[in-house]
């Protein structure tokens, strides 16, 4: 069952990704978030930005982008960031977008919404949610 209760969420990139997919879950699940808002990193938008493979998609991104709240990587966020990445990089292969969103999910006391839970769980204080 989907948790949208939390007006506090981020999304990661992977739902987004699955969700312009036509992903069943993924859309029903944004569809869900849009009565409090669609939170989503830079980093994120930088990310579905650089999957476009043509203009048409790129379009489609930026129209979806558009109702979206994109969060900017604060200078706090950057420095917890590189503090993630020394302590998790070499022992969970913690990436740099990665960090990043998480660090923003952190400076916010937010939850992260993602199917990519492997990818945070190791990271102290992260709330975080598999929506489905």
């Amino acid at each position: 069952m989907f948790r949208t209760n939390n007006t506090d969420g981020i999304i990661d990139t992977d739902i987004l990704i699955h969700a312009s997919k036509q992903n069943e879950d993924a859309v029903t699940f944004l569809t869900m978030q849009q009565h409090v808002g669609i939170q989503i990193s830079i980093i994120s938008a930088i990310e579905l930005v650089v999957g476009c493979r043509n203009k048409t998609e790129l379009s489609q991104t930026q129209k979806f982008l558009e109702g979206c709240a994109i969060l900017p990587i604060t200078a706090t966020a950057s420095e917890v960031a590189y503090q993630l990445i020394e302590t998790f990089a070499l022992s969970h292969g913690l990436l740099m977008g990665d960090a990043l969103i998480a660090a923003t999910v952190l400076e916010r006391d937010a939850t992260l919404y993602t199917k990519n839970t492997r990818h945070f769980q190791m990271i102290p204080r992260l709330a975080i949610i598999r929506p489905y």
